[in-house]
């Protein structure tokens, strides 16, 4: 059955944070994600080559009901599927996925990666996954 298989119509896909190189110890912030017309949320995280030999980077989810998130806060644990710490990744995860959901009530989320200790390229690049749409199918291509 075609219908049970379509996974593609019942998702959005928004850009997070677009692919960078990072050199250094910035964080990387991601764009903030409107849930509006979604009852799901998963931030998709992909690796590339990660340079530093120490380097880790941390992920932190922040949710809020201000369209510019000047309310931001960080998500509580029980409003994640998985872990902030199990997204999270190191020197030697290169090429590699995280992920993670939020399951809260606010309008608003964003994700934010931030190296320690990196001092060399690392690529990283993280995109928001929408689901449970109230309209289906979702825009192909997402806008």
């Amino acid at each position: 059955d075609t219908a049970m298989k379509d996974l593609m119509n019942k998702i959005h896909v928004m850009r997070a944070i677009s692919p960078a190189s990072v050199a250094d110890n910035t964080a990387q912030v991601s764009q903030i994600i409107d849930r509006q017309g979604f009852e799901s949320l998963t931030f998709a995280i992909a690796t590339g080559s990660l340079a530093d030999a120490d380097a880790t980077f941390t992920v932190l989810v922040e949710h809020g009901d201000a369209a510019n998130l000047s309310d931001a806060a960080a998500v509580d644990d029980a409003d994640l599927l998985g872990t902030e710490a199990l997204a999270s990744f190191a020197f030697g995860d290169d090429d590699e996925t995280r992920k993670i959901g939020y399951i809260g009530n606010k309008r608003y989320t964003r994700l934010t990666i931030t190296p320690s200790a990196n001092a060399s390229a690392a690529l990283v690049a993280a995109v928001a996954i929408l689901g449970h749409p109230q309209i289906v199918p979702t825009p192909n291509p997402p806008v």
